[in-house]
């Protein structure tokens, strides 16, 4: 599938009212933003043609800016609340861009900066599940570890009385027998541009797996920030 040939639109979401970390999009890994660390993968994939950061910050759109990655607009107050969906946020940049650039785009890819580990190569594999015709949408996923999967997933009742969340979980006390299950990881999700406008969830139905078997992390607290700062490190020093 020669992707050269499609209209490509990535769009990248950096509101400015995170919680967890305040400005979180503005953080820096390694000397870098995680604004900065999307631009840079996007500045990789010559068949992206546009990209454009959704945000409500303009200093997040002036960061977006210094990496190649446009700011046409700034995101509705209505979009940047903590109710906001991704997938409003996500048709509302596909809209504003190809009233901005007058082009009708094919497919666009949605790029999260809290996912900083992602490499060009992810983005290029999501596109091309996309784009081989079987699907609607693709999405970059990685496997959840045995023991937070619904299998080892404990409640607690209001006797304060402890049970599984399955209750065929008490047969898999081996970690080896538990059935596989997934995660999202934010690293890429791609869709055509009219599934895209019709669903109303950023996982919609003929949405195929791209899956990722390396080390990634998804910034949301304080923790996962250090922890990737840590991570980022250890992969500097292996390719020395």
């Amino acid at each position: 599938m020669d992707l050269d040939s499609m209209s490509i639109l990535a769009v990248v979401p950096a509101r400015g009212g995170s919680k967890g970390i305040p400005k979180k999009n503005l953080r820096e890994i390694a000397g870098v933003s995680l604004i900065g660390h999307v631009g840079q993968v996007i500045q990789q994939l010559p068949w992206i043609d546009k990209a454009v950061i959704s945000t409500d910050d303009p200093k997040m759109a002036e960061e977006g800016g210094r990496y190649g990655i446009d700011a046409p607009f700034l995101r509705p107050e209505a979009l940047s609340s903590d109710s906001a969906t991704g997938v409003d946020t996500w048709k509302h940049a596909l809209v504003s861009a190809e009233k901005h650039y007058g082009i009708q785009f094919d497919i666009s890819v949605y790029l999260e900066p809290t996912s900083p580990f992602r490499q060009a190569g992810d983005i290029e594999r999501t596109v091309l599940e996309l784009a081989s015709q079987k699907h609607l949408a693709a999405a970059t996923v990685s496997r959840t570890p045995g023991s937070y999967t619904p299998h080892k997933t404990l409640t607690i009742d209001e006797k304060g009385d402890v049970a599984f969340y399955l209750k065929e979980g008490k047969k898999f006390s081996i970690r080896q027998e538990i059935p596989s299950y997934y995660h999202r990881n934010g690293i890429c999700y791609a869709m055509k541009r009219d599934a895209l406008l019709a669903c109303d969830c950023i996982l919609s139905e003929r949405c195929a797996a791209v899956v990722i078997d390396r080390q990634v992390v998804n910034i949301d607290e304080p923790m996962d920030l250090e922890f990737a700062r840590i991570l980022f490190g250890k992969i500097m020093l292996s390719r020395d």
